[in-house]
């Protein structure tokens, strides 16, 4: 578990370790990678892209004994989250209505690939005009600020290399508390969709994202997921812009997660004690001098 969301996600890990996992911190120093990043920084909060190295390590030496599972920013995981849409898709007829923005956070792809990619095919094959908005933090801005390059699907390198949009696979993001999109790429896919002009992309800061989580639970008595929450505060100004303008507009959004488990999250925000970050463009410049050099046949 990123040591971050270890720490600021504390009720997830219990609930594994009730379960009967045993959750370790990431980095850690039970692997070769962990200890590396350790020695060069003891305090590193970690990332999605260490742990995914140790993770991939820790299976890579056992032997055949433990499988590593990826699922969020490779093609198929969203391909197979797509069924979410697909009853969208079904519900919107049943409601007699169809959405003019479908909205959902991203950070490796699949919850908003799981919501737009049928919505997506609608547009392409039957002439719908479907706004899908992508929306990610401005800690960690990969689709807004981003490159789209060839790149490492991990911080040791040795997940398989992929095109996407990218804020160098050494990214190690700030502590916010979004754990879940606190990753320096996005899937493939998405990346050449949104490359293509297929789909549009936001970044949100995080007061901004939390005052909207509270709006939301207030309102319909739902607490949600800091991860979801930056869908809420698009489809909140999504709302609002149609208001001023006087339009209808159906808004469709991916509510995927509650944050009976982040509590410490709002409390931090109700202190106010949370900080905006925006992630500098001189730091992506620089992290794609890292980037692998990769040949393609002409």
């Amino acid at each position: 578990m990123v040591k971050i969301s270890y720490q600021q996600k504390s009720y997830r890990r219990v609930m594994m370790e009730t379960y009967g996992g045993k959750v370790f911190a990431s980095p850690t120093d039970r692997t070769n990678f962990g200890r590396s990043v350790l020695e060069k920084d003891p305090n590193s909060p970690g990332s999605l892209g260490i742990a995914i190295s140790e993770a991939v390590e820790v299976a890579a030496t056992s032997g055949g004994k433990k499988k590593y599972s990826l699922g969020s920013v490779l093609n198929h995981v969203l391909m197979h989250q797509s069924v979410i849409a697909e009853e969208a898709l079904k519900q919107m007829d049943l409601a007699n209505e169809y959405p003019e923005v479908v909205i959902g956070c991203v950070g490796g792809g699949s919850n908003f690939g799981g919501l737009a990619y049928p919505f997506l095919r609608e547009n392409l094959k039957n002439g719908k005009r479907t706004r899908l908005l992508a929306v990610e933090p401005t800690a960690a801005p990969s689709l807004t600020k981003g490159i789209y390059a060839f790149d490492y699907g991990d911080s040791a390198r040795m997940a398989p290399v992929v095109k996407m949009h990218t804020l160098g696979h050494g990214f190690v993001p700030p502590s916010i508390h979004a754990g879940g999109l606190r990753y320096h790429g996005m899937a493939p896919s998405l990346s050449a969709f949104h490359d293509a002009g297929l789909i549009d992309a936001v970044a949100v800061q995080q007061n901004a994202t939390f005052e909207a989580a509270i709006q939301f639970a207030r309102t319909e008595g739902i607490i949600p997921a800091p991860e979801s929450a930056h869908a809420i505060r698009a489809a909140i100004d999504e709302a609002m812009d149609a208001k001023a303008k006087g339009e209808k507009r159906v808004i469709l959004l991916n509510l995927s997660g509650h944050g009976n488990f982040d509590m410490r999250a709002y409390e931090a925000y109700l202190a106010g004690k949370l900080e905006d970050y925006e992630y500098p463009a001189e730091a992506v410049k620089e992290a794609m001098q890292e980037l692998p050099k990769v040949k393609i046949p002409a």
